[in-house]
């Protein structure tokens, strides 16, 4: 079977929703609500009711049930994930700077080949090792601030789940290939809504917050999971991984020029640690599949 070639759709699609989803930490710094479970209800409701018009508009309410219907329990896990990460998002920006979490979030493509490994036994190449390595030594140089006390260790630790939500998702999503990932992130929402629901102290908020909460959720993370999962099919993954690139490149940079929050001497060199291995590691990748005959 011939392998995915280069899409400027698919490219497109999912540098569109790289670069949306790098306006979430400036959107939350811009609200007034002092409860994260609040946020986290808003946020989620309104993505969902996003992707919910989204699929009805694409499919059609039979459809849309269909969908749901068949992602199964995989797509539960992936809903479960996404919920996890959505939700600790939020939460962990009250605690911690964008940077910290953002850049911890390049990592997951290795994270994810470090979990499959432990998990399913898959092959990793030493290339990937070594990244992996690189990847580990980066995050600790990032969350070594919580020891002197000048990062919340709460801020990080979420920050670190979230990426691992994202790549324990990236792991279901590539052992059960067939599962439509739109309904399973709908579901997350979802799922992130009742919990959140559930948690919160109030749902009373502001005309303004209101506002910045719809764009939060409806443009910032239903918007970008929409273009993502449509795009993400039509590329190969180490390309996908390239492009999704943008989106910690350009979060900190958003926060920095609207809100003045620079990311310390620890966030950059261990940022930069794991850029280098995540983006070594793709080239590589690259490389391979050059290489590799084109199956007839």
């Amino acid at each position: 079977m011939q392998s995915k070639q280069l899409d400027v759709r698919g490219a497109c699609l999912v540098l569109g929703s790289a670069t949306v989803w790098s306006f979430g930490g400036a959107i939350a710094r811009y609200l007034t609500v002092s409860d994260s479970w609040t946020v986290v209800f808003w946020r989620s409701v309104f993505a969902s009711a996003f992707l919910l018009a989204f699929m009805f508009w694409q499919h059609g309410s039979h459809g849309t049930q269909r969908l749901f219907r068949a992602m199964g329990w995989a797509g539960v896990g992936v809903g479960l994930c996404f919920a996890t990460a959505s939700t600790c998002f939020v939460v962990a920006l009250s605690y911690t700077t964008v940077a910290n979490v953002l850049l911890l979030q390049a990592g997951v493509p290795l994270m994810a080949a470090l979990m499959s490994f432990l998990l399913f036994r898959e092959r990793v190449p030493r290339a990937t090792w070594v990244a992996i390595a690189a990847v580990i030594a980066g995050v600790a140089i990032m969350v070594s601030e919580s020891v002197g006390a000048n990062v919340s260790p709460i801020g990080d630790g979420l920050a670190l789940l979230v990426a691992l939500a994202f790549a324990g998702a990236t792991v279901i999503t590539r052992r059960h290939a067939h599962v439509a990932m739109m309904p399973a992130v709908c579901l997350g929402t979802l799922i992130a809504a009742c919990v959140s629901g559930a948690m919160t102290h109030g749902f009373a908020v502001n005309m303004v917050d209101g506002i910045l909460l719809f764009a939060f959720g409806a443009l910032n993370l239903g918007l970008g999971l929409a273009l993502f999962v449509t795009g993400v099919r039509l590329l190969p993954s180490a390309v996908a991984a390239l492009i999704g690139i943008a989106e910690p490149v350009l979060g900190p940079l958003w926060v920095w020029l609207l809100h003045s929050e620079i990311p310390s001497q620890r966030t950059l060199v261990g940022g930069a640690t794991v850029f280098v291995a995540l983006l070594a590691h793709i080239v590589w990748q690259l490389r391979q599949q050059r290489a590799e005959p084109s199956a007839s």
